[in-house]
């Protein structure tokens, strides 16, 4: 009798042990317990620089929270995952956290085109999504038109980038025409090409050319020519910095005289400076932001990695500081208890005050940054 009943507590006791583990994605590492969060990012690929600058904001804001005895007593643990700003990738990455690492929370991916199926699986199976960068309106939204109540993003989205582009372009170059580029196949480059022109038409512009290419084109000769033959005021071209470096180039070549404009996409140490220089993008913050929470974040991260933070890291450290504040407001490691929080929270981060909108965008400012040899220099604040 003495053996059955001491059986029973050990068993008793290991069953309280998992249950307070069980769905909140907590576990035990060396006798402290530990949040699990994942972190999708684009590794490797043709915007590598993107994954590396979203997973080491991540990594510094989960080093602070812990410094700090972590969130509800628990340890972050981050499980980062290779989603090569890729559909498919990402999908697998998605699947691989939450069904082999038990993840309840994933933040990322970084472009659009990936994170909206990461979406679908995240809605499936009960998990928080918070993206650091994804500015598709599709991202939150489902095709009926209805908030997908897991997911959430820490940027701005693109008909607000877009309208802010068109204006900037309308109001402070005096543009009258514009040409666009854009990959048809691509959610982000197409949002961005088609709020642009909207807004940019809108205003009493004229956009004179309106070309498309796929993903996969290296020469944009024949494009760029009926550019150069409309003779635009501004070409826009919304891409990501690899496909934008290769077009900026050939139509420097080409004698194209138009201002280059862009989007967030822009941003990347591996930018053309100089087939770029004196073009403008929108962009989500300025690292010249007087701003104490800016500065400060700038200091903290040349400490950490010897650079200064670029958008992307700033974004994706602004997402981890907006879900762990959600999960510590909700007082419970619980997607829908955090979601219902998140809803609530007004945010001070670095990319500027915000608070979320009922389709879980982020209210918030965006900046206009013009691209120089030696980097980037802060023009205006454009607040929504």
């Amino acid at each position: 009798m003495r053996t059955k009943s001491l059986l029973s507590l050990v068993v008793l006791i290991a069953t309280l042990v998992l249950a307070a583990c069980g769905p909140s994605g907590g576990g035990e590492v060396g006798g402290d317990q530990v949040l699990k969060i994942a972190v999708l990012a684009p590794l490797s690929g043709d915007v590598a620089t993107f994954g590396e600058s979203t997973r080491d904001g991540i990594l510094l804001a989960f080093k602070e929270w812990n410094a700090k005895g972590g969130v509800l007593g628990m340890q972050i643990e981050a499980i980062v995952e290779d989603s090569q700003c890729a559909a498919e990738s990402a999908v697998s990455a998605a699947n691989k956290v939450i069904n082999q690492d038990g993840v309840k929370f994933i933040i990322g991916e970084v472009c659009s085109s990936a994170s909206i199926p990461v979406t679908e699986i995240a809605m499936n199976k009960g998990v928080l999504q918070i993206s650091p960068t994804s500015t598709n309106p599709m991202v939150t939204v489902a095709e009926d038109g209805s908030t997908k109540d897991l997911i959430f993003r820490a940027c701005f989205i693109d008909p607000f980038q877009g309208k802010v582009a068109a204006a900037f372009a309308l109001n402070e170059l005096n543009a009258k025409t514009a040409a666009v580029l854009l990959d048809q196949g691509n959610d982000y480059v197409r949002g961005l090409a088609e709020f642009f022109r909207d807004a940019f038409e809108a205003g009493g512009g004229e956009v004179v050319v309106w070309e498309t290419y796929t993903g996969d084109d290296s020469d944009f000769s024949a494009i760029l020519t009926k550019v150069k033959d409309a003779a635009p005021d501004v070409l826009y071209m919304p891409d990501y910095y690899s496909t934008v470096n290769l077009q900026a180039a050939q139509a420097r070549e080409m004698g194209i005289t138009a201002a280059f404009l862009g989007g967030d996409g822009w941003d990347s140490a591996d930018l053309d400076r100089e087939a770029l220089a004196g073009g403008y993008h929108t962009n989500h913050y300025s690292s010249d932001d007087p701003r104490d929470v800016v500065q400060e974040w700038v200091v903290n991260y040349q400490a950490e990695y010897g650079t200064i933070p670029d958008a992307l890291a700033t974004l994706a450290y602004d997402a981890a500081y907006m879900l762990l504040q959600g999960i510590e407001k909700a007082g419970k490691a619980d997607p829908a208890a955090v979601a219902d929080a998140m809803e609530q929270l007004e945010y001070d981060v670095v990319s500027g005050q915000s608070y979320y909108d009922e389709q879980h965008n982020p209210v918030k400012p965006a900046v206009i940054l013009q691209v120089t040899l030696e980097g980037t220099k802060f023009i205006t604040t454009i607040a929504p």
